[in-house]
C-alpha cells in the first residue's frame, strides 16, 4: 500500500461483521488492503472514544460494523451503536473531520459481499478526500 494511500480503521462485531469479513475472504472477494480490523465482541462496545483516537493517531476513515438491528448477539447491543454513532458523527464533524470519513452499517456473517463491496465503496469515498493526517497534527 503506497504511502499516500488511505488508512482505515474498522471495528466489525465478532459475531457478524467480522464473521461476515472472514466469509469474504474465504470466498477470495476482492477488498483494497488499507482496512485494519479491530475485533470487537460487539458494537455497542465501541466507546466514541475509541473512533476519535483511531483519528487521532493516523486514521482517514474509521468504520463501525455491527450486526443488523434484532439480530444482535448480545440483544440491544447494535441499538446502543444506532444511538450514540450519530451522536458521533455530528462531534466528529464539529471538529472539522468530515462526516464522510465516518461509517456505521449492519453486516451479518452471511453478506461477505456487502462486507467487501461497504470496503471498496469506503476506501473509494476516503481517497476523494484531502489528507486528514496534515491537518490532526
Amino acid at each position: 500500500m503506497a504511502g499516500d494511500e488511505p488508512k482505515i480503521i474498522g471495528f466489525l462485531c465478532n459475531w457478524c461483521s467480522y464473521a461476515g469479513a472472514d466469509l469474504a475472504g474465504a470466498a477470495r472477494l476482492k477488498y483494497p488492503p488499507n482496512l485494519k480490523i479491530i475485533r470487537v465482541p460487539c458494537s455497542g462496545r465501541v466507546a466514541p472514544e475509541l473512533v476519535i483516537r483511531a483519528f487521532k493517531e493516523g486514521a482517514d476513515g474509521v468504520m463501525v460494523l455491527g450486526c443488523h438491528i434484532g439480530d444482535c448477539h448480545y440483544a440491544t447491543g447494535n441499538h446502543r451503536t444506532a444511538r450514540r454513532m450519530p451522536v458521533l458523527r455530528a462531534l466528529l464533524e464539529f471538529t472539522g473531520i468530515e462526516p464522510e470519513r465516518f461509517l456505521v452499517k449492519w453486516v451479518s456473517s452471511s453478506e461477505g459481499e456487502l462486507f467487501a463491496q461497504t470496503v471498496r465503496e469506503f476506501t473509494e469515498q476516503v481517497r476523494a478526500l484531502p489528507p486528514l493526517r496534515e491537518r490532526m497534527k
